[in-house]
């Protein structure tokens, strides 16, 4: 019977290998062991700073099997069979396109705001026919797109009014300019 991650109980021809030595690397594998059993708290402190000394002192498997022994548990060698991952579902460009034009519009304003609205009402159709993925980057294009434009309109009135309110003021002191 073997044990993952290559620790465990010997049949007859794990004995062999209870006599090799072990490598620095077969030791850090050890204390990972003993240290993810620490942090799951299967382990006192107190068992973790003597088994990681121990581990790290060891000189054959045998040594290294006694410490994590309890630790692991058997894996059977083909416990499901070859599964199958199909491929990863596409992201629509134009949604991407869309996100990163509403976020631009920090920097260039109106400019990416509007073409952020239009890629993102293309984006979301061409995700409904499609099926891929993106459909929140295109509806995030499209808020950020329509917040940026209305700001842009805000700020647009605000500075008109504050002009208009200027030039009625100079009117009404009788202030001719230079």
């Amino acid at each position: 019977m073997t044990v993952n991650p290559g620790f465990g109980a010997y049949g007859p021809a794990g004995d062999a290998r209870a006599q090799l030595r072990v490598t620095t690397a077969d030791r850090d594998r050890g204390v990972e062991l003993l240290q993810r059993a620490y942090s799951e708290g299967r382990l006192s402190k107190e068992e973790f700073d003597s088994r990681s000394e121990r581990a790290l002192t060891a000189v054959s498997f045998a040594d290294l099997d006694v410490l994590v022994r309890d630790l692991t548990t058997p894996v059977p060698a083909q416990a499901w069979g070859p599964m199958y991952v199909g491929p990863a579902a596409r992201t629509n460009a134009l949604a991407i396109t869309s996100l990163c034009c509403g976020i631009a519009q920090l920097i260039f304003g109106i400019f990416s705001g509007i073409p952020a609205i239009i890629l993102g009402h293309i984006a979301r159709r061409q995700i409904r026919e499609s099926g891929e993925q993106g459909d929140g980057m295109a509806t995030a294009g499209i808020v950020l797109g329509w917040v940026g434009v209305a700001l842009s309109a805000l700020v647009l009135l605000f500075g008109i009014i504050f002009f208009v309110a200027i030039y009625h003021a100079a009117q009404q002191t009788g202030y001719q300019g230079g």
